[in-house]
């Protein structure tokens, strides 16, 4: 059995080792940057423990696909926060506040080129299907960055819709991380989709619980800053619950605050408090154990024996107890 923290530590090791550029400064420095504030490098851990799972002959065939993960998911992060307009990300200000949206722009570019430089140093025999893993994956997180900006724009959004754009944003990236690291272990296509829905769920349950903290958590120890997706009108399970819930006052009430632009505290707070008095807290924990329960079924189908299982259900539950 491996150790986790050794595994990051070496995700870690080897992004130091990128050999990035130093010049121009304005283009590597943000990428420098953004690597070194961290971030806990779940995802590129997630495909070392799939293919760990799966019996890969050495753990370093996946580190390549590891790292791609973690520069895609990067590269995601700097074009995220400038469509989002966020001061912070992981408590440090993001790219386009620290040096400006068109460079955050170029280096996020950047960053995803880099990625695909990683892929070409996959095992020869697995790179059609690692790189269609990872293609479809890059196509729906834009689907879903896409969507959920629409969905600023549109009065009335459906739970269904809400899950199908963060399954699209967030988890298909958890999926595809898994799904990589076991196509270098060699797994069959049934026991990769069956860890790429493990992955899945437990993304859209990651996220539904970044939905509460963003409401109800410690911004020092969230990293980002409280009501950041209230003030930005963001649809989020909490508001699209509210708005199913609510009676005709208190949607047009909050309604009237999500058009609010000028008093943001004002709108953090008493947007909360319709929340609370509504209850939309306790449905977006029930529906995250579903997902959760969802994604240990999945994982239960794989033929493995279930103590190799047991630092991937620690993982998911260590995401979903998190306050940061």
């Amino acid at each position: 059995m491996y150790d986790t923290g050794a595994l990051q530590q070496r995700i870690t090791e080897r992004l130091s080792e990128l050999g990035i550029p130093q010049l121009p400064g304005n283009l590597y420095d943000p990428i420098r940057y953004m690597l070194q504030i961290g971030g806990k490098r779940i995802r590129p851990l997630l495909t070392l423990m799939a293919a760990d799972l799966f019996s890969v002959a050495d753990i370093e065939e996946a580190v390549p696909a590891a790292l791609a993960i973690e520069l895609f998911h990067n590269f995601s992060l700097v074009h995220d926060d400038i469509m989002d307009n966020a001061p912070l990300r992981r408590g440090h200000q993001t790219v386009h506040e620290k040096w400006n949206p068109n460079i955050a722009i170029l280096s996020g570019d950047n960053l995803l080129i880099m990625a695909y430089g990683q892929l070409a140093n996959c095992p020869a025999d697995n790179l059609p299907a690692i790189l269609k893993t990872f293609n479809t994956m890059a196509a729906e997180v834009c689907e879903g960055q896409q969507s959920d900006m629409d969905f600023e724009r549109t009065d009335i959004v459906s739970i269904d819709e809400y899950l199908n754009m963060i399954r699209l944003k967030t988890s298909v990236l958890l999926g595809a991380a898994l799904k990589m690291g076991a196509l270098i272990a060699g797994a069959d296509q049934t026991n990769a989709q069956s860890i790429y829905s493990f992955g899945v769920d437990v993304g859209i349950a990651f996220q539904l619980q970044d939905d509460i903290l963003d409401v109800y958590g410690d911004p020092e120890q969230f990293g980002k800053q409280r009501g950041g997706d209230i003030l930005a009108n963001k649809k989020t399970y909490l508001l699209v619950k509210a708005m199913e819930m609510a009676d005709v006052a208190t949607r047009t009430e909050l309604r009237a605050w999500l058009a609010d632009t000028d008093h943001p505290t004002d709108k953090i707070d008493r947007i909360t408090a319709i929340y609370n008095n509504l209850g939309v807290r306790s449905e977006v924990e029930s529906a995250k154990q579903l997902h959760i329960e969802r994604a240990y079924t999945a994982l239960d189908t794989i033929p493995v024996q279930s103590n190799r299982k047991t630092p991937l259900r620690q993982l998911a539950q260590a995401l979903l107890n998190r306050r940061q």
